[in-house]
């Protein structure tokens, strides 16, 4: 299983309604590339203070790294993708290997 994580910092004039819609386009990734096997997100909550401006956090699992490396050229993930960056300052990513 190969986990990939997505942090964004968006930018500060980014308004709530464009928000809702980047949550939801992200959100019928899974429906529309048909290769994502389990899909998370939330809005960070943590009071610790050390999420440098990152609200928005996305976990998504694949069942090997063919799937991942199908999503990330798929026409669904790159409309989203060029639809959200003119609203995202800064972005994290990170793949894994589950360990169990």
């Amino acid at each position: 299983m190969i986990r990939h994580v997505v942090l964004f910092k968006f930018k500060p004039e980014t308004s709530a309604a464009t928000l809702r819609s980047i949550e939801a386009a992200f959100g019928r990734l899974p429906q529309e590339t048909g290769l994502i096997d389990g899909f998370e997100w939330g809005i960070n909550s943590s009071p610790e203070g050390k999420d440098k401006g990152f609200t928005h956090a996305f976990v998504m699992g694949f069942p090997d790294a063919a799937a991942r490396d199908a999503y990330l050229p798929h026409p669904a993930h790159r409309a989203f993708v060029a639809g959200a960056r003119p609203h995202i300052e800064d972005a994290l990513v990170i793949d894994y290997e589950a360990q169990m």
